[in-house]
């Protein structure tokens, strides 16, 4: 019987048990390249079907912005709004337009230019788990997010080199007050990452703050550093058909300084967009598309990034479902429809299971194969991901970046390589049909590198597994996370520049930090 998640009793401590294991060897720093050929579910009148139902819904029946500047900018577009209504009907042709001005490739810098990650044409970047409001693991259960937690997983972030983005904050500290929160979250991301950083679109003030929180752990002046991509943000809309104030501004603010903006609806079949995947993926490329068109209006070239969360629920419950084959479909569809508007686009690595086991891995790799066979090129919620979003748990984060590793060497071309001594024809006749291969010179000449080597799996037959202790995955993955927090070592960062962005971090909180009202 499967162990539980639950607090342990007794047994060794932490300390022990992070020294009962070596660092783990994982694969170099690395922009996954995916050179397969795409899925694509629809012929030529099924993508022609899709995108003028979009346009019609665009058109005819409209995307609520709930921002006046949104609405005022809207207007001088020539856009149809009612007098006192937040309604917007866009021209099918405008919104063509708007959206050809989008970059369909664009790199972002962060600090460290080594972890520069390109978005878009065949690249697919990995994202950490975002925005949880509860955090797990083996030894203390499931429990409310803190800031302790939190760095946890900023520093599990930085470790890995599969992961590409720190994305939102990997689990909501609640410990931290709101108005001050993306301060001291900033902070540890910008001082314990130098990787691609996120931040949110939760009213002006916070945005305004992150920004220059940004460009001072960059060490450039405000010119260089909003003349290229540095730091993205992520929208979502209110589905159905409703974009909010703050993300809205937030937006806007971004695209203004030329800076990328992830729009990202958020369609459950059956619940809050149509029970079928197709009229799902209407709804959602409706409300994505006429946000993009707004910011394209506002700043042409602004980076823009299609984000799909188009999945569905259990009619039993009402709960999202996430992993079926309706979120596999849905995305490999909104891969196709991404390509035809020439937009870069955005997925989930998501699962609707409770903790680590079987459910949350199978649901996650049909995530994962959707996010691959769709074309997608950033990967959100990539290690870590449990309950529907609702928990970020340690042994998964460990568990996901396993199965990260094997993608990228899934993609690596040396694998279907078909030269000469790749197709060992000589080796076939050395060892021809009495022998075996593993003393041939074809085996000892590539061996070491021949194979993905995992740092998680555990490949013994039973008896040694069973003489080794009979651990789980998640219990190798238990310690495995223990010690890569145990040794970790913050990456570089000039001490100047880090007390200048604590100097600014202690100002604004003595200033009171950002209003926590919208």
């Amino acid at each position: 019987m499967e162990p539980n998640i639950k607090r342990r009793s007794g047994g060794r401590s932490a300390k022990s048990e992070r020294k009962a294991i070596k660092s783990i060897e994982q694969m170099k720093w690395k922009i996954p390249y995916n050179t397969d050929n795409f899925i694509e579910p629809l012929d030529d009148e099924g993508v022609s079907a899709i995108d003028n139902a979009a346009m019609q819904v665009i058109e005819e029946i409209g995307v609520e912005f709930l921002n006046d500047e949104a609405i005022s900018i809207l207007k001088e577009a020539g856009c149809i709004i009612k007098n006192g209504s937040y309604n917007v009907k866009m021209d099918r042709a405008w919104v063509s337009e708007m959206i050809s001005k989008a970059p369909s490739e664009f790199d972002i810098i962060p600090r460290n230019p080594e972890r520069l990650v390109k978005v878009g044409g065949r690249n697919m970047a990995f994202v950490n788990v975002s925005s949880p409001p509860n955090v797990m693991d083996l030894d203390r259960g499931r429990r409310v997010g803190d800031f302790e937690s939190f760095k946890d997983f900023i520093k599990l972030t930085q470790y890995f080199n599969c992961i590409h983005l720190a994305g939102g904050y990997p689990v909501e500290p609640v410990d931290i007050h709101a108005s001050i929160r993306h301060l001291e979250c900033l902070y540890e991301k910008l001082t314990l990452t130098d990787k691609v950083c996120h931040a949110y679109s939760l009213g002006s003030e916070r945005v305004e703050d992150v920004l220059e929180m940004a460009r001072i752990a960059s060490g450039l002046s405000e010119k260089e550093f909003f003349s290229k991509p540095r730091i993205y943000t992520n929208i979502n809309s209110s589905s159905p058909l409703k974009h909010d104030l703050p993300m809205l501004d937030g937006a806007m603010r971004f695209a203004r300084r030329g800076q990328p903006v992830f729009i990202t609806p958020f369609t459950l079949a059956g619940a809050m967009a149509p029970v079928t995947m197709s009229g799902a993926v209407v709804q959602s490329l409706a409300e994505g598309l006429a946000a993009i068109a707004l910011l394209q209006y506002i700043n042409p070239g602004t980076p823009c990034v299609f984000g799909t969360f188009t999945s569905n629920v259990d009619m039993k419950s009402g709960a999202p479902a996430f992993g079926t084959p309706e979120y596999i479909r849905a995305t490999q569809i909104s891969g196709q429809m991404a390509r035809f508007y020439g937009l870069p686009l955005r997925a989930s690595n998501a699962c609707a299971a409770n903790a680590p086991d079987g459910q949350a891995m199978w649901e996650s790799l049909n995530s994962m194969w959707s996010a691959a066979t769709g074309g997608v090129n950033v990967v959100y919620h990539a290690a870590g991901w449990l309950e529907g979003g609702l928990i970020a748990s340690y042994e998964k984060f460990v568990m996901d970046c396993e199965v990260l590793q094997q993608f990228q060497r899934y993609f690596d071309p040396i694998i279907t390589e078909t030269d000469k001594e790749s197709l060992a024809v000589d080796a076939i006749q050395e060892v021809g049909p009495n022998g075996h291969f593993f003393g041939c010179d074809h085996t000892q000449e590539r061996y070491k590198n021949a194979f993905y080597s995992p740092f998680l799996s555990d490949w013994r037959n039973y008896e040694a597994w069973q003489e080794a202790g009979e651990e789980w995955t998640h219990q190798r993955a238990n310690k495995i996370w223990k010690n890569i927090l145990n040794e970790f070592e913050a990456p570089k960062m000039d001490i100047s520049i880090k007390d200048e962005l604590r100097s600014f971090v202690d100002k604004r909180i003595s200033e009171g930090g950002a209003p926590t009202d919208f």
